[in-house]
């Protein structure tokens, strides 16, 4: 009994190893297809819930676990942030276990396309004393100009103010870290608003007027924004001491646009010299349910509050296999990289479950939301711009 136990321990051990090195050793090709011009996909996620070592999930001593059984499982691999450190291409994945607890993970690729592989431990978070994070999700990887990369990731815990019986009511909040090498990090205080719960803060990466800037999200509850919502924007003398007083939405929610329900932006915007170009994403509801998008815009160069240009509709929603997933029809970006080749690479997760990655180029991006229309907001707005396309193109067709 013991040597065929040791048999299917040893089997088991190398399939597993196998089947993770091609796994994460996978070579990732652009889809073919002519596509919009403005980013190519590729055909394969680059992250998911099987990229997690094995170190991670299985028990490899034969004598505690001779079955070799998952000791602990994980769901999902998704809304990672992003940064180009070390010539590397660095994912600060949220990886879900079963459990539903998300924790950070970092994992890097020498391409930015392919051949991510994870560290060897999770990111350890240090904990706020008396008040520890129930859940943490999100984080958007951000290099400022005072020399560190700061994390923003939304902190969730329980409501100490709901109902009795009531175990599924939380609060939101921005949790933010700092470091300087992706291993070490320092627990800030978490952001102080006057505006209610916040989901999806980001950094801008330059001081402005001397004040770190961030871009917020105010909501009157977990969900539901309630009379909140919007993409606002404020600033904090220190981080040290994240205290925003005052809040102003600088992109707010619009009847029958994919925007209608709730936006926020996702990553941290790319500086260009037309502007800076903004990745959000927005929330409409349909009869399946919420559906996740993410939209393009950009802001004044000298005044970031200011929104100069916004190309109708979204910029990326999910397609095919990406629409299905532990939370279905949903797209999320919270972390790109524009590269010093002028290349943008695009993170985003699909339905919760995985990520994947679109490639273009500044350049594209800037004509994309310089060039495309505007949303008229009306059905007979958008014949127009279409009529106005066609007559356009009679003398070159």
């Amino acid at each position: 009994m013991t040597t065929i136990t040791n048999t299917i321990f040893e089997d088991r051990k190398s399939e597993l190893i196998q089947e993770h090195q091609l796994l994460t050793h996978k070579k990732n090709d652009p889809v073919s297809t002519a596509g919009n011009g403005i980013y190519e996909r590729y055909q394969n996620p680059v992250v998911t819930a099987a990229h997690a070592p094995l170190a991670w999930r299985f028990d490899f001593n034969a004598k505690t676990n001779p079955f070799l059984l998952e000791r602990v499982a994980i769901n999902a691999a998704f809304n990672a942030g992003a940064l180009k450190w070390q010539d590397r291409y660095i994912l600060c994945v949220r990886v879900e276990g079963v459990d539903r607890k998300s924790f950070f993970a970092i994992a890097e690729s020498p391409n930015g396309v392919d051949n991510f592989n994870f560290w060897e431990k999770p990111c350890v978070i240090p904990q706020i004393p008396g008040e520890p994070d129930t859940n943490v999700y999100d984080m958007r990887l951000v290099q400022h100009e005072d020399g560190w990369i700061y994390g923003i990731f939304c902190t969730e815990r329980k409501d100490p103010g709901a109902p009795k019986g009531d175990t599924s009511a939380a609060i939101a909040n921005a949790g933010i870290v700092r470091t300087k090498d992706l291993v070490q990090w320092e627990r800030l205080p978490d952001l102080i608003s006057k505006t209610g719960q916040q989901r999806n803060v980001v950094l801008h990466p330059e001081f402005i007027n001397g004040k770190y800037a961030l871009y917020t999200r105010p909501q009157d509850g977990f969900i539901d924004v309630g009379n909140g919502g919007g993409i606002g924007l404020g600033y904090v003398e220190s981080m040290e001491n994240p205290v925003v007083l005052n809040e102003t939405i600088i992109f707010g929610k619009i009847y029958h646009t994919i925007y209608e329900l709730k936006n926020g932006l996702g990553p941290a915007p790319i500086k260009t010299d037309k502007g800076w170009l903004h990745m959000a994403h927005g929330v409409r509801n349909t009869a399946a349910g919420l559906r996740y998008t993410c939209y393009m815009f950009m802001t004044d160069l000298n005044d970031i509050a200011k929104v100069t240009h916004v190309p109708a509709g979204h910029f990326l929603a999910p397609e095919n296999e990406e629409r299905v997933g532990d939370v279905s029809n949903v797209l999320f970006c919270n972390g790109w990289i524009a590269d010093t080749d002028g290349k943008v690479y695009i993170y985003y997760a699909s339905s919760d479950t995985r990520m994947h990655v679109a490639v273009s180029s500044v350049d594209k991006l800037v004509d994309y939301v310089l060039n495309s229309p505007q949303d008229t907001f009306t059905s007979a707005g958008s014949v127009q711009t279409i009529i106005q396309l066609v007559d356009t193109n009679k003398s070159f067709l």
